[in-house]
């Protein structure tokens, strides 16, 4: 079995590096995914971001591998303390929404919910306030819970981050 990890590991930290030969061959040979999800929980972060992105082009792919593991995303992956993880996780529950039972969306809210509340980094707000926009128009509680945190977010000095909440303000506002 290949060592993903390893395969994962060095190059210019916001390089994708071998991570596209990887998801290819997950995609080959399915029973390869645990081994690629494994890496989740390695010390080094880069191999931790390969990972998310890997996550990312699989559950585009093939999002059935990733339905299996979905109450690990929720409890495991969810509690690891990385941007990359954080922004990726909101691109996932997006992406499999219509697979998650009651109790999985409910705890992605949640999560998602206390991301946009709390972490810092532009581009898990940006990410969550996309994904959580889209899931507020069938969800009016939800609704009810955003717009003042899209509001405080449209004050954010950074750019990205104010035209983003303006823009879901928007259209969460309708």
């Amino acid at each position: 079995m290949p060592d993903f990890e390893q395969r994962l590991k060095g190059g210019h930290p916001n390089s994708l590096g071998n991570t596209v030969e990887l998801v290819d061959e997950v995609l080959a040979d399915h029973g390869l995914f645990d081994e690629l999800f494994h890496c989740y929980f390695s010390e080094d972060e880069v191999v931790r971001l390969r990972v998310s992105n890997a996550m990312k082009r699989i559950c585009k792919a093939k999002k059935d591998l990733l339905l299996p593991y979905l109450d690990r995303f929720l409890d495991d992956i969810a509690n690891i303390d990385q941007a990359s993880t954080q922004w990726t996780l909101a691109q996932l529950f997006l992406l499999l929404e219509n697979d998650m039972a009651k109790a999985q969306m409910a705890k992605a809210k949640t999560l998602l919910k206390h991301n946009l509340a709390h972490h810092n980094d532009w581009i898990v707000l940006n990410q969550t306030m996309d994904t959580l926009a889209k899931w507020a128009k069938k969800d009016e509680e939800l609704q009810k819970w955003l717009i003042p945190h899209l509001e405080r977010l449209t004050n954010d000095n950074r750019k990205s981050v104010s035209k983003k909440a303006l823009k879901v303000l928007a259209s969460v506002s309708r």
